[in-house]
């Protein structure tokens, strides 16, 4: 019997642990091992390689930022940053505090007690104040009164952005003398009126409820909610803000990054074409208080996120803040996972970063939550998180079985212009989620690099397996690869601990003569035992930019900050309704649980119940998932259909929504 080999064993670790050193792996005549005289194995047992481990670098504080403009409660900030250099391969975090404040105002802000004298002043101030408020809530009622109140049938729900001021429905029958009206927040004494009192042109977007079993305390008549375009309500609202200098002057760049300052009526945050968003519903921040309020992603060589074991990341690591703020409804951060999620694979758990900088586990999905301050919605390829306590959040999974896969995103790049005759291809791994392609757009913008094939998804398993490149079917005549070996490789650890967001190979060719510009070939994209993806390439370097609208993804619609009204899509009125009429337990079932059935949200009963009001908590989650989207039509049908197992009256128009 002759002597066969074995398969070679995985490449050991590199013999330095700094620079460059070696690595090896072997094999043993042992497959099978010859007997009776049979021949011995042919060839080498062991291999070496080069490899290069790369030196832990420290991180390094970066000069402190301008002070902020000085805030509503005296004081103003700076920041500082752990970029220079940001800590690397193992190197140790920067010491001290990121962000430092201080009074900005000195005696001004100091509590101490007033002097008998100046107290005669402050009554002489606040009774001016009062006589010039109730002057102009005079005018206002005369002006009101003059135009006769608004339309009958039509309250502009736009109209709560103009200085929060009251909107009044007439009665559409003489004999009906209920009003609904909306009161303003005197609370909230930092705002001005500003904008008429007129009802402004009707926007494009509207929900419309005929009257019935849930819009019967409107009165007998229909009532019908346009909703303003958000775009137009949320520039103009920030502009005004914005002019009061209720934002800060925030030294951060603001590619990552949103922010905006929110009141009662609440709003929405975006980083476009990430994915990731935060939702601030109506009444989650208490009447009164203005806050200013960030959404931040941050690049995984900033922070560092400590992974054991079979641990990895399977989404982008976001801030919302600021940390510590009082919210009474939870607020829903909406970001991209990269997870093939199934309960017998993965265990998965939403990590939150604490003031002391350690990461916790605050909730592991599918378990019964430990605390009602957070809770994950799942999806196929988003999860939405509520809490109510902003700060940072990480999704890490764990694997329980060798079937456990995550998504890879494998795009191709080449250079947009060849003047030599050299060509390289590069071949980026990515995690499937949008924040990292976004990353590689632009980075590969910097570098003149064009797209030469639609991108494709890999399931990489957690197999111990490394991934596997190589290229094939070249016309010898015109190309040659620089490449040695058969493949290339990238190591399983490398990708599946997800800390490395840029991982990517790249294919040196060479052209046999300049006046080649037509290149054809394969290229393979494998894991050892397990999925692969092959691409096609058969373009022209010098002119073919067929794949050149990749580079600008679709632009997510509205601005980064939404504020109020405008940042939702279902009509202020009309939320508060359907609030009121399904909250309580209906007959027959029609309330908030059948509501949550009909949207396929009825896993998430037991969440819903432990709050306040479930409905809002449902409608918070649907403006979250179908922002800015969403079919109102589909929502209207859906309570429609929950307001007919009440009421034969209740219907719901759907050529009209």
């Amino acid at each position: 019997v002759n002597g066969g080999w074995s398969t070679w064993t995985q490449w050991s670790g590199c013999s330095t642990s700094c620079g460059r050193g070696w690595q090896k792996r072997s094999r043993t005549c042992t497959n099978p091992t010859p007997l009776n005289g049979g021949a011995f194995c042919e060839g080498q047992n062991v291999q070496k390689t080069a490899c290069t481990t790369l030196c832990p670098v420290d991180g390094a504080w970066s000069e402190w930022s301008k002070w902020s403009v000085c805030g509503t409660e005296c004081t103003h900030w700076r920041s500082r940053e752990c970029s220079e250099p940001a800590p690397r391969n193992g190197g140790q975090e920067c010491h001290g505090p990121e962000l430092d404040t201080r009074n900005c105002t000195s005696e001004l802000c100091s509590h101490a007690t007033p002097g008998t004298e100046d107290v005669a002043l402050y009554v002489g101030l606040v009774a001016v104040a009062v006589c010039l408020v109730l002057l102009l809530l005079l005018g206002v009622l005369v002006y009101c009164r003059k135009k006769g109140g608004l339309d009958a049938d039509v309250a502009d729900s736009s109209i709560l952005t103009a200085g929060f001021q009251p909107v009044s429905i007439k009665p559409s029958k003489a004999d009906n003398p209920s009003l609904l009206t909306i009161q303003p927040d005197l609370s909230t004494a930092t705002m001005t009126y500003q904008g008429s009192l007129c009802p402004r042109q009707d926007g494009p977007a509207k929900l419309q409820l005929p009257n019935g079993h849930l819009l019967s305390p409107l009165g007998a008549g229909r009532h019908t909610l346009h909703h303003s375009s958000p775009i137009a309500e949320g520039a103009d609202f920030v502009a005004r803000l914005s002019t009061q200098s209720y934002f800060r002057s925030l030294p951060r760049g603001t590619t990552n990054m949103a922010y905006g300052t929110f009141n009662f009526l609440g709003g929405r945050l975006m980083i476009p074409n990430t994915g990731i968003s935060l939702l601030i519903p109506p009444d989650a921040i208490p009447r009164g208080k203005i806050y200013e309020v960030y959404l931040t992603l941050h690049k995984q060589e900033e922070v560092r996120l400590p992974l054991a074991g079979c641990q990895t990341l399977l989404s982008p690591i976001v801030s919302c803040g600021p940390p510590g703020v009082l919210l009474t409804r939870p607020a829903i951060l909406a970001m991209g996972h990269c997870v093939e999620a199934s309960a017998e694979n993965w265990s998965i758990r939403l990590k939150k970063q604490s003031c002391e900088g350690t990461w916790e586990d605050v909730l592991q999905l599918g378990a019964e939550p430990c605390t009602e301050l957070y809770y994950c919605q799942l999806e196929a390829q988003a999860c939405y998180i509520f809490t109510e306590q902003l700060g940072r959040f990480a999704l890490v999974g764990e694997s329980l079985s060798m079937a456990a896969s995550k998504r890879l995103k494998l795009v191709l790049f080449a250079p947009a212009a060849c003047p030599s005759l050299e060509y390289n291809i590069r071949v980026y791994c990515l995690s499937d989620t949008q924040d990292v392609l976004k990353e590689v757009i632009q980075l590969e913008k910097q570098l003149g690099g064009q797209l030469i094939g639609a991108p494709r998804v890999l399931h990489f398993k957690d197999s111990y397996h490394n991934l596997r490149l190589s290229i094939h079917d070249m016309p010898s005549s015109l190309w040659k690869s620089k490449l040695l070996a058969s493949y290339q490789e990238i190591p399983f650890y490398h990708i599946w601990s997800g800390l490395q967001p840029f991982l990517h190979c790249t294919f040196t060719l060479e052209r046999l003569s300049p006046s080649t510009c037509e290149l054809a070939c394969k290229i393979w994209v494998w894991q050892v035992e397990g999925d692969g993806q092959s691409f096609t390439v058969n373009f022209n370097i010098a002119k073919d930019t067929r794949f050149s609208d990749w580079l600008v993804p679709d632009s997510e619609v509205g601005a980064p900050a939404l504020v109020g009204p405008s940042a939702f899509k279902i009509p202020f009125l009309i939320r508060q309704k359907i609030i009121s009429s399904l909250d309580p337990p209906g007959t027959r079932g029609a309330d908030w649980r059948t509501l949550a059935q009909k949207l396929n949200l009825d896993s998430h009963l037991s969440f819903f119940a432990s709050k306040p009001s479930p409905t809002a908590m449902i409608l918070n989650l649907w403006e979250a998932r179908h922002f800015p989207n969403g079919n109102l039509s589909q929502l209207a049908a859906a309570v429609a259909e929950v307001g007919k197992q009440d009421s034969a009256l209740f219907a719901v128009s759907e050529a009209e929504c």
